[in-house]
């Protein structure tokens, strides 16, 4: 039994997340947790929401309350929404608790004796108007280097290169908009990556063969054009607290370590908070001096993040040369776009996890989610293309399978698996294809590559309807009822095959087919056995039963209505 421990990038706190978010990292995560279970393998599957930074301190003025209760409502918020999803976190933590605090003044203690950490005198935005010091994220304006007028003063996110807040041109404040702005000396500590630059290469390329190509390019990007010391605190009143020993370091009663420097050690953190919750270890988890030297580690993310944990996280957890767990396998990906243009939080633009949920449920969107994954390229939302596909693969494929079977078996065989018949030239081609496709998704998994692992999930739904085809057995129910048991004893046991393949991407709809078919929970486990015998698996005379439609197609007056609410072509 392997150990997996499997982190997706942590959703920040300020509102429920949209369908990119939940494309680009926590579906595919959980989907292949789900798949790791069902081989048996011991899986951790940890998240948290990211929750200091100005973004929540203003979100909570905004809102009338202060930043804590806001972060609670918010973090059980995206927590039900998660559930609603199905996501099947074994923990999702806060970067706001204890355990993280903790960990995080750690790591920077350890740094700093390490003497990759050091005070400098800085100069940073300040905003008259706002009367505060804007955060990187908080100033706008045109990029030195391609002059996209929208880039931040972290990143631009046209030409993606690293920026300071001096670096841009006609710079204003994201927060009012106004111009009126000067820099200003201020104190912080700093993040000394030039100095792991080697050592941070020479893991990259290590590490290199177990990721893929996209997080590789964004590594090496960032090593090639230099990296840079980075401030790892920031003039906030919210967030982690720069101390040591339980002493606020002089000088820096009001700031905090800045977000990006806390939230991967949240990771960390939310583990800790999971060992705590269900009397675990967390250190075999994380430390490979106490047991964590047999777990790979996976983390799942969008490409915006990759940097952070391909450079910024891994200085830290290097740098610190204390026997702390790294990632060994890295999947990233690209956008999944709205329409061309990319899904926003901040502009409300797209379709947000809980009110998607409003207009079907979870498996509708799970399936068309993983099946367009973004891996090779950015991909693109149209209401159109969604109808397609849920009404193609998910109710004329899987839904008209498992409808058709179990509703003739209850007409013509009362119900129950029936006996007789022998297998024949038909069942040998369906075994075949059984044990191609079944192996071609578990392959698919391991190797992360979901869009591919949902297509051979479909294959194997479509041999079902095409078995049926070949076996006819509605035909020779009327002239040879043996042949015609054979026929749709075989198809119940592929049902069950199904339901059990399909249980990663769509686990609610896989547990109700399993479920009429009588399969006990403990037997839904990814199935090991040649197909040949899989196929013969069902007791004769087990009472079966048809469940309601499965899935109801999206109609052209759904798709109208959904355009005309939250846009697209032609609203």
């Amino acid at each position: 039994m392997a150990r997996y421990l499997i982190t997706s990038a942590l959703p920040y706190i300020n509102g429920v997340k949209h369908l990119g978010n939940l494309a680009g990292s926590m579906l595919p995560a959980d989907v292949y947790a789900r798949f790791q279970r069902l081989c048996g393998h011991d899986v951790l599957y940890i998240c948290a929401t990211d929750e200091h930074g100005t973004p929540a301190e203003l979100a909570a003025a905004a809102a009338g309350v202060d930043v804590k209760s806001y972060c609670n409502r918010e973090h059980e918020i995206q927590r039900a929404t998660g559930e609603g999803f199905a996501l099947s976190y074994d923990h999702f933590g806060r970067t706001s608790g204890a355990p993280n605090h903790r960990l995080t003044q750690h790591f920077a203690a350890v740094l700093e004796d390490r003497g990759l950490i050091e005070e400098r005198a800085d100069e940073q935005v300040y905003s008259i108007d706002d009367a505060r010091f804007l955060p990187d994220r908080y100033v706008e304006g045109t990029c030195p280097h391609c002059d996209f007028e929208r880039a931040r003063g972290d990143q631009c996110d046209n030409c993606g290169r690293l920026l300071e807040p001096t670096d841009l041109k006609e710079p204003y404040s994201k927060i009012s908009g106004s111009k009126n702005l000067e820099v200003r000396e201020t104190r912080h500590l700093y993040l000394l990556q030039t100095k792991m630059e080697p050592k941070l290469r020479d893991w990259v390329n290590a590490a290199a063969d177990h990721w893929p190509s996209l997080a590789v390019s964004i590594a090496n990007k960032w090593l090639d054009e230099g990296l840079r010391d980075r401030s790892i605190t920031r003039d906030l009143a919210w967030g982690v607290p720069v101390a040591r020993d339980g002493k606020v370091r002089a000088g820096f009663e009001n700031k905090v370590f800045y977000v990006w420097f806390d939230a991967p050690i949240g990771y960390i953190g939310a583990t800790e908070e999971w060992a705590l919750a269900h009397d675990g270890d967390w250190e075999s988890w994380w430390r490979t001096d106490k047991g964590a030297d047999d777990v790979t580690y996976i983390q799942f993310m969008g490409k915006d993040n990759v940097a952070f944990h391909t450079v910024s996280f891994p200085a830290t957890i290097l740098g610190s040369e204390e026997p702390w767990k790294t990632v060994d396998r890295l999947k990233a990906f690209n956008w999944l776009n709205w329409y061309g243009g990319k899904f926003s939080t901040s502009e409300k633009r797209g379709v947000f996890m809980d009110t998607a949920l409003e207009l079907l449920p979870a498996d509708y969107w799970r399936w068309y989610l993983i099946a367009n994954a973004p891996e090779g390229s950015d991909t693109q939302f149209t209401w159109e293309h969604f109808q397609g596909v849920v009404n193609k693969d998910l109710a004329d494929v899987l839904g008209n399978f498992i409808n058709r079977i179990l509703r003739f078996n209850k007409s013509r065989f009362d119900g129950v698996v029936p006996e007789g018949g022998e297998p024949g030239e038909h069942e040998a081609w369906l075994a075949r294809e059984v044990d191609e496709r079944l192996a071609a998704i578990a392959q698919n998994y391991e190797a992360m590559r979901f869009r591919q692992a949902a297509a051979e999930t479909r294959a194997l739904w479509a041999a079902g309807n095409e078995y049926l085809t070949r076996a006819e057995p509605w035909t020779h129910f009327k002239t040879d009822r043996d042949k015609a048991a054979v026929g749709v004893r075989t198809a119940l046991n592929l049902a069950v095959l199904m339901g059990i393949a399909a249980q990663p991407i769509i686990p609610h709809t896989a547990a109700k087919i399993l479920s009429c078919l009588g399969v006990p929970d403990g037997n839904r486990r990814w199935p090991s056995e040649p197909a040949v015998d899989l196929l013969d698996v069902l007791p004769k005379g087990l009472a079966v039963s048809p469940p309601d439609v499965l899935f109801a197609k999206i109609d052209d007056d759904q798709v109208a209505e959904w355009t005309a609410r939250f846009g697209g072509e032609g609203s």
